[in-house]
């Protein structure tokens, strides 16, 4: 299993603020195989925490090893959703836009 607070601590040194615009969303991240993560991202800034936000925009469930794979580019996030690796609940369409706000390399 991903040592999940390292993912989310290279996420975050990842973030594109100019990606980000004036957005205001809470993305949660549910790890079958790990403890929850939260990303708020508002006002061109970035903050990870773990645990579960009260009122997320979206949720992302996955298991760490595709959390791993999506952030460092080894898969496409938008495939692995197409093949069931990731579900999601709430504004679906807001998690096309992780690419653009945390580009890999």
């Amino acid at each position: 299993m991903a040592d999940l607070a390292n993912v989310f601590d290279d996420m975050k040194g990842r973030f594109n603020s100019s990606a980000a615009g004036d957005l205001d969303a809470v993305f949660q991240y549910q790890i079958e195989d790990g403890v929850p993560y939260y990303v708020v991202i508002n006002d061109g800034t970035c903050e990870t925490a773990q645990g579960e936000h009260d009122d997320p925009t979206v949720t992302l469930m996955m298991d760490s090893e595709t959390l791993q794979e999506v952030l460092s580019g080894e898969t496409d996030g938008m495939q692995a959703f197409m093949a069931g690796r990731i579900r999601a609940d709430g504004d679906i369409m807001l998690a096309t836009r992780l690419t653009a706000l945390f580009p890999v390399g």
